[in-house]
């Protein structure tokens, strides 16, 4: 019974890494933020602009994200 669940971890680690190399591997913005959102004209968190380089409020991005897919 353990041989299966082990072999489940191990797939499991092995899909961890490999998305965090994907992300890892993504361009980063950089350059200065908006204040306020490209799409929505909300204000962007100041947490958020601290990034850089950032376009977006979280929602507008996980749609843009999303669409490029």
């Amino acid at each position: 019974m353990g041989d299966w669940f082990e072999q489940a971890a191990k797939l499991e680690l092995l899909e961890r890494e490999q998305a965090i190399k994907a992300q890892l591997a993504r361009p980063r913005p950089s350059g200065p933020s908006r204040i306020h959102c490209l799409d929505c004209e909300k204000p962007i968190p100041e947490q958020r602009r601290a990034l850089g380089g950032i376009l977006r409020c979280t929602p507008c991005e996980s749609v843009s994200e999303r669409s490029k897919r």
